[in-house]
């Protein structure tokens, strides 16, 4: 498993397209020498631009901290007020 050289944004958009074969970089982007990037594959189906889909991201990241820190409701518990509202 490679060693983690530093932080890197999760978000970083760099590819746009797949062409002859090659992913094609819209800007320069400056990495360590060696280092592993995962490519995942994207679908706008969801019509995010890319501020959307950053705070949906930071929400998200927000959601598991407040997790982590036990400030969650069970799944269960959820699902049974919700049960119980249409009552």
């Amino acid at each position: 498993m490679p060693t983690p050289v530093g932080y890197l944004p999760n978000d970083l958009e760099a590819a746009r397209a797949y062409r002859d074969g090659k992913i094609v970089v819209d800007d320069d982007v400056d990495l360590p020498e060696g280092i592993e990037v995962r490519l995942t594959l994207v679908d706008d189906a969801d019509d995010l631009d890319s501020e959307d889909r950053f705070r949906l991201h930071a929400d998200l990241d927000q959601s598991q901290a407040e997790i982590d820190r036990g400030e969650g409701f069970p799944a269960s518990e959820v699902i049974a007020g919700l049960r119980n509202r249409g009552r």
